[in-house]
């Protein structure tokens, strides 16, 4: 199938998923979200993987649920929204062995008010938190990081807020990159108004070159887990 755009009407579904949030009516409108929501989305993810492999050779880019697409199912179970269908659509292309979660990813979600792309690493669970702690004591790599995000900070993408009020213990405080400690994850992003470029397949290239103006913290990050230890 070739891609041509988002579907308004799968936005106008997502609205109605708002006012029937149950599984019954979803399973009586199954075929509506895989028509206006799955396929537009599985014909993206071929495409726009098509493209990322110029960024980052060994992208991955799987046009099926629990692969580039989400579930459209809640886990109710870990989360506090206890609705079992979710209203907005997430879906990503990542480079690495580790689960997909932990490794650099380029995102795009969106919902019927919002669409918002991003670069990066949402959350760092224990392991790569521990290895990113270590990773960045190494001053060049500290550096390095410090120069990626004071340039997306120039460009006027957004960062995500430092996540601990306190530097951890092991990191000197008079350390000049100690502050890079405070973040639980890294990630770029930005946010824009469902407009004629999603619904349309100029979103290739918006995104595109989105995803090409964050690479480097991309490459950062591959490099990072790159250095997991087993």
């Amino acid at each position: 199938m070739q891609f041509n755009g988002f579907n308004e009407n799968g936005l106008k579904f997502l609205d109605e998923i708002k006012e029937n949030n149950n599984k019954v009516w979803f399973e009586a409108n199954r075929h509506r979200w895989e028509e206006l929501i799955l396929a537009p989305n599985k014909a993206y993810v071929e495409e726009m993987g098509e493209h990322l492999i110029a960024l980052a050779p060994f992208i991955k880019a799987q046009p099926k649920v629990s692969g580039s697409l989400f579930r459209i199912y809640r886990d109710t179970r870990f989360s506090k929204d206890k609705t079992p269908i979710k209203t907005k659509i997430g879906i990503m292309f990542w480079q690495g062995a580790a689960h997909r979660m932990q490794c650099p990813c380029f995102y795009m979600q969106y919902k019927v008010e919002e669409i918002y792309i991003a670069t990066g690493i949402r959350v760092f669970k224990t392991q790569l938190l521990k290895t990113y702690r270590e990773y960045i004591k190494i001053e060049k790599n500290a550096h390095e990081l410090h120069l990626i995000l004071e340039d997306l900070k120039q460009k006027g993408l957004n960062l995500p807020e430092q996540y601990y009020k306190r530097i951890p213990i092991g990191f000197d405080k008079d350390y000049k990159y100690a502050y890079l400690s405070l973040y639980n994850g890294l990630f770029v992003n930005k946010t824009f108004k469902p407009n004629k470029t999603f619904l349309s397949r100029k979103i290739i290239n918006y995104n595109f070159k989105f995803y090409d103006s964050t690479l480097e913290l991309f490459s950062w990050l591959d490099n990072l887990v790159k250095s997991v230890k087993d």
